[in-house]
């Protein structure tokens, strides 16, 4: 980016990297961050750094937090025999927003693809069955994305569950085939969690 001081290309190019940010609001929001007061400017770039320096996993249903429990972990309100997996930790703002379901999450980190390279052992699989294996969960809850790796992931976990003698469920359809989670509105997904079935 020639015509622009190296700085603000250099903030350009970052900013574009960033998923649903094109080349012009890119070039937006590095003029408005320019204009910016220089405190907003600071909040903005310790808030990034926060985010990469202080969060971490939650050491029992990997979700990101930054203490040792997440707050649903640590909430003794939830649901303790319900499990709900889901692929990231912005499906469960996803299933949160519809205030319909109580139980726990896991957070697998990605699902099954092998044409990506990416198979169980690159997800949260072992954190998960622990967690079965350590008694009072009664229903698994597979939440992932309804596209190919998604079903994919699903029947794998079916497959791995079931023997440890707990209930493994899939959202009943309503989500559409293909579509993610984060992008699916309240609704769709309380209706989809409300007619869940046997996998």
């Amino acid at each position: 980016m020639p015509e622009v001081a190296a700085p603000i290309a250099r903030l350009i190019n970052e900013l574009a990297k960033l998923p649903g940010i094109g080349l012009k609001t890119a070039q937006r929001l590095a003029f408005h961050m320019l204009k910016a007061p220089a405190p907003e400017a600071e909040a903005l770039a310790m808030a990034i750094r926060e985010v990469r320096d202080k969060l971490t996993t939650c050491k029992e249903c990997c979700n990101i937090t930054d203490t040792d429990l997440c707050r649903f972990c640590s909430d003794p309100g939830r649901d303790r025999t319900t499990v709900c997996v889901v692929e990231n930790p912005t499906n469960v703002l996803s299933i949160e927003r519809t205030r319909e379901y109580h139980g726990l999450y896991h957070v697998l980190h990605g699902s099954i693809s092998p044409l990506a390279g990416r198979g169980p052992e690159s997800l949260t699989l072992e954190v998960l069955t622990a967690r079965v294996r350590a008694g009072g969960v009664r229903e698994v809850i597979v939440a992932t994305n309804p596209n190919v790796e998604g079903e994919t992931t699903a029947t794998y976990l079916a497959q791995i569950l079931r023997p440890l003698g707990v209930r493994v469920t899939r959202p009943a359809m309503g989500l559409p085939m293909g579509a993610d989670l984060e992008y699916t509105d309240e609704v769709t997904i309380a209706k989809a969690l409300d007619g869940r079935h046997e996998v």
